[in-house]
Order: C-alpha cells, then structure tokens, then sequence
C-alpha cells in the first residue's frame, strides 16, 4: 500500500495441493494451527504466508489510491501503455515461477499454463493496440482538431474470485492503462498467487515508469467488510467485482444508488451447438473442456444442443474425451481435474435430471486421486448427461444454472422441418451471455449463428472453447453473466469514460454556430 509493504499480526497461510491430496486431515489441521499462532509446527508443506490486512489498512488504500489517481492519469498514454509491454514481458520472464505459484495454490499444471497463455494474449501487442486505438483518436476537421478519448474513472477497487485469483487479478489491473489507480482484494482462500503476481510482474514496471506511489495497492482481507468500506468511500469510483450472481447484481444495484460504476464478472453457462455436420472429433475434443478444472473456470462449456443425426455418435465419442479427463496432483502435467471440497451440490444436479428425465451416459462418481472410485474421494468423475428435447431443458437445474462442476448436459432437440429456428432461440434467450460455440461446416448455418446470437462476449466457430486469441476479450459477457451494463470485458475501457474535445483556430463562434460545415 502506498508503495510499501505493511505488516499485520495476522497471517493466511498456503499449504501445497499436493500434501491436501495426501492427508486432508493433517494438512488443514496445519494449517489452523499456524494461523491460530502456534509457530511450533513442522512446516515442510507450507508453500507460504500472506498478511492480513485490518479495517484501517483497506480504508487507507482508498486514500493512498486516491492521492495518486490523478497523477497516474496525467501520464501520457504511450507512458501507460508501455505498462501492458512490460508486464508482458516479466510474464514471460517469469514463466515458470508463476506456474509453480499456481499449482501449489492448486491449479493443475496444464491449467496453469493455459491461464499464463491467456495472459499474454491480453498483453499481446496487437490486444494493447486495439484498445489504445480505443482510448485515444484524433481527427483534423478544417481548422479543428477534434479528439475522441476515453478518460480514466479514478479509483478502480477490483475483487478477483476464489477459482484462478492470480490471473484474474492481473486481468484486474489493466485499468491501470487507462490512467486510474487500481486496489485489488486478493481472497482469503488462496491470497499467495495475487501476491506474487502483482508484486513480481506489475509493481517493478509502475516503479520504473515513475507512476506515484499508490498507483497500485493490494492486499488480503474478508470480502464483506472490503466491498462495503469501497461502497461507502466517496473516493471510489468503479468496482470491478468476480463472483456469484446474486451478490453480484445485487452489488450492481449498490454501485448504481451510491454513483458508483459496477463491471461485474459473473457466472457462465456456455451453450456449444453441434450441427449435423460437424467435426465430430474436433467437437468432443472442445466439449470436454467442460471437465477441465473440474468444471470450475466460468468459460466452459455448460451445455451442449446436439443435431438428433448425429447425437448417438458424439455422444460415444465426449464419453471417451471424458475418460481421458483423470485427476491427480497437480504438479502431474496430464492431469485436468481438480479436487472438489464439496461436492454435494453436484449429486443434487444430476439427481434433479435423472428424476426429470435425463439419462446417465457417463460418470456421476467420486474418485480418488489415483482414479479409483470411492465414496470419500476427493474428485468428482467426469458427468455426461442426455437430454432429449429443447422444450422443458431449461425446467432441469443442470440446463438453466451454471454448475460450476464437471457436469455436461447434452440436449437432443426432436427433428422438426425449423429445428435451425428453434436452436438459434435456444441459444439467444439463454440468461447468461459468457461464451457461446458452434460447430458446423455449412456457411449459411454458421453465418446465421453469428448474425442472430446477440447473447455472449464472444462467439467461437469451430474452436477451442476456452482457447485465447488476440484482440478479441478473454472475458466478459451479458445477461447474467455481466449484469445490465454487461458486454465483453476490456477492463481499461470498462473503466473509463468517453469524451471528445474540440480545439479550434481562427473559427468565428457565430459562423460555426450557423454554418456548422464551414464554420
């Protein structure tokens, strides 16, 4: 805070996956006593410790931010965008370090280098010159120059959730582009990557660039008691919030009556569609990006809308893709699943299917961390579910909720003479708008999906769900995915605000009053 590392007599602290997975047990047991003071404890699994901050730390950020807000946005934009180069670049540094952070937090190896992945394309040069292209035009108009910005809000307040909080918090930053001061919340349950990410990759690049102190500003604290000091500060502007819908929109709600600005990062539930001919290969290898993670990244695929023609066979072939989705520990580089605390809801969703009429095609099991069934296991076995018939899916939980759990309803509509029509509107009135997909081969079928689903930050045509590619978001979306101002999520743009300024030479008021062309 303020440019300064500040103490606490508190502490968080990490203990590594992989001794969670060997004794569950032992390993939370170590952990409370450490963080209940007791210093006389073998620490051979502690990855690391992270201060928490009092109620008067996180009120003093908001000072801290708003002293050099003002300053950070006098920098000039060329000055700001160097900051995405730079941070860029110490990512890729930094490669590797952030990986292990990431799986000692509990990421899958794989994983982790795919949110890494995700990184660098939105520092990738051709992402940072779209949005500056964004934030700055200018024009010559006759004796004007006429200028289109965007200028920054002023103090940014970012909450990044509990699944990927490292990644998301660097996603977090990039308002700093635009000319604000940013403060992030790392959360209490998994504090050590944030901590890293910022301090190692975005701090050194601030400090070499001159930006005040207090630019940038994070630390560890409950997220109630946070969100309401940002709420009640007259000083903050936007707050950039990752989490659940229902607290989500109801912060939304908040930020409005207070003139606050809310972008908002809520829950996915992404419908792939799958034409009659489709890629079938291609398809199930997408599809079953469903289970990676175990299901836990908002930007899987949540349910799938499969052509009746060719539903058995695609069916066969994500129930062998699921297969090959195993756990493990996390430092195994073949491994995508990740261990899920509670797992109760999930048998909740796939018992409301069954009793609605779905069928069982693969899983619904917990395993252990070797693979084996068992009724204690830590994993949840990759879920594949049929579901014939558009009319009444959504009346199923696992159809109409975003699950967040390695769980794939696929829906077999009945053969009609319109089924296109009727597949296109099953798409579009979905209530969550994060990403949508198809898979399909013939022109006017993939023109018509681009054209009339208005649903979604981005749409991907015979493509990895989750992949990321340059210039287009990795986040954002509509509905209930990004609450009423929600659309794909560039957050130096999100928080900023358009403006066009006039400067003139030589021009006659009243002749540019009435003669506006020529005056």
């Amino acid at each position: 805070m303020a440019g300064r590392d500040v103490d606490s007599g508190r502490y968080l602290y990490t203990v590594s996956t992989r001794s969670i997975l060997t004794d569950v047990f032992a390993s939370l047991t170590l952990k409370r006593r450490l963080e209940q003071g007791h210093e006389d404890v073998p620490t051979d699994d502690v990855v690391g410790r992270c201060a928490v901050a009092d109620p008067e730390t996180v009120a003093a950020a908001v000072d801290s931010a708003a002293a050099a807000a003002p300053i950070w946005a006098a920098t000039p934009l060329a000055t700001r965008m160097r900051l995405g180069e730079m941070v860029r670049a110490r990512i890729r540094a930094h490669h590797a370090e952030l990986v292990d952070v990431l799986v000692a937090e509990g990421s899958p190896a794989a994983l982790a280098r795919w949110q890494v992945a995700g990184l660098l394309e939105l520092f990738s040069e051709e992402t940072l010159d779209y949005c500056a292209g964004q934030l700055h035009r200018e024009f010559r108009h006759g004796d004007r120059t006429l200028t289109v910005r965007r200028v920054a809000d002023g103090v940014v307040c970012v909450n990044p959730p509990q699944n990927a909080p490292a990644a998301s918090a660097l996603f977090g930053i990039t308002p700093l582009l635009a000319g604000n001061a940013v403060i992030v919340r790392a959360p209490r349950s998994a504090p050590l990557g944030v901590m890293f990410a910022l301090r190692e990759l975005v701090l050194p690049p601030l400090e070499q660039l001159g930006a005040p102190a207090g630019t940038l500003n994070f630390f560890c604290a409950r997220p109630g008691p946070t969100i309401r000091t940002w709420l009640e500060s007259p000083q903050v502007s936007d707050i950039f919030y990752t989490g659940d819908v229902e607290r989500g929109l109801e912060l939304e709600r908040e930020c409005v009556a207070r003139g606050k600005k809310p972008i908002l990062e809520l829950a996915g539930n992404d419908c792939v569609v799958v034409w009659r001919d489709a890629d079938l290969d291609g398809a199930a290898e997408a599809l079953s990006e469903c289970f990676y993670g175990s299901g836990q990244i908002c930007m899987v695929p949540n349910q799938v809308v499969a052509h009746p023609d060719i539903a058995d066979e695609l069916l066969e072939k994500l129930t062998e893709a699921a297969k090959t989705v195993r756990p493990g520990y996390p430092d195994d580089d073949t491994v995508l699943l990740s261990p899920v605390l509670r797992s109760e809801r999930f048998f909740a969703y796939v018992r409301d299917a069954l009793d609605r009429g779905a069928t069982l095609v693969h899983g619904a099991r917990r395993l252990e961390v070797d693979g084996e069934p068992s009724d204690t296991g830590l994993f949840l076995e990759p879920t594949v579910l049929r579901v014939d018939g558009l009319a009444g899916a959504r009346e199923i939980d696992a159809v109409r909720s975003e699950t967040f759990f390695p769980l794939l309803p696929v829906i077999v509509p009945r053969p009609a003479p319109d089924l296109l029509d009727d597949v296109l509107a099953f798409v579009d009135s979905n209530p969550y708008g994060l990403r949508n997909s198809l898979w399909a081969t013939d022109e006017a079928v993939i023109d018509r999906f681009v054209a009339e689903t208005a649903n979604g930050g981005v749409l991907k045509i015979n493509d990895s769900h989750i992949g990321f590619v340059p210039y287009l978001p990795t986040h954002g979306g509509t509905g209930l995915t990004g609450g009423a101002f929600g659309e794909a999520n560039y957050p130096m743009l999100r928080s900023s605000h358009l403006q066009g300024v006039s400067r003139a030479t030589g021009i006659r008021p009243r002749e540019a009053f009435f003669n506006p062309r020529r005056g």
